[in-house]
């Protein structure tokens, strides 16, 4: 049986041609935003916890609606997720109102359905926002569940 010259089978292992290197994990110049603008868009998610920090929660959508005014222009990406981060922040904030507004309406009463659903909200808010903050680094536009879409 003839074995043709280019198949590697026929070949010592020590004459095999080398395996292609891996591929890079980095996006290719040009497919997709640039690492400022990954660094801006992250910023744009994790101000909100600045936001809160500072404010004791109120300024929650402060951050990313400063940083989405200032870069939505020049920085599609940064564009694209600060309306994000803003968005969920905006949704965050009509819920910590209607909570307080039961909490207000019945007298208190309300607060035993406020204090846990307020608590699940935050630390889910947290763990979101840190998601958000880390695909958005990594140049993966991001999309936070259970939001509403106020600015398009």
């Amino acid at each position: 049986m003839n074995t043709p010259i280019n198949d590697p089978g026929s070949l010592p292992p020590s004459d095999l041609p080398p395996p292609p290197p891996p591929a890079s994990t980095e996006p290719l110049a040009g497919s997709g935003p640039g690492s400022e603008e990954r660094q801006w868009a992250m910023f744009a998610h994790l101000s909100s916890l600045l936001g809160a920090l500072l404010t004791g929660g109120v300024g929650v959508f402060i951050g990313p609606l400063v940083i989405w005014l200032i870069k939505k222009e020049t920085m599609p990406f940064v564009d694209d997720q600060g309306k994000e981060a803003l968005n969920f922040n905006i949704t965050i904030a009509i819920v910590g109102v209607a909570l307080i507004v039961l909490s207000v309406i019945t007298f208190g009463i309300g607060l035993i359905l406020a204090l846990p659903v307020g608590l699940a909200v935050s630390v889910a808010w947290l763990v979101f926002t840190v998601i958000a903050a880390i695909k958005s680094s990594e140049g993966v536009s991001y999309r936070y569940p259970l939001t509403l879409r106020l600015i398009k």
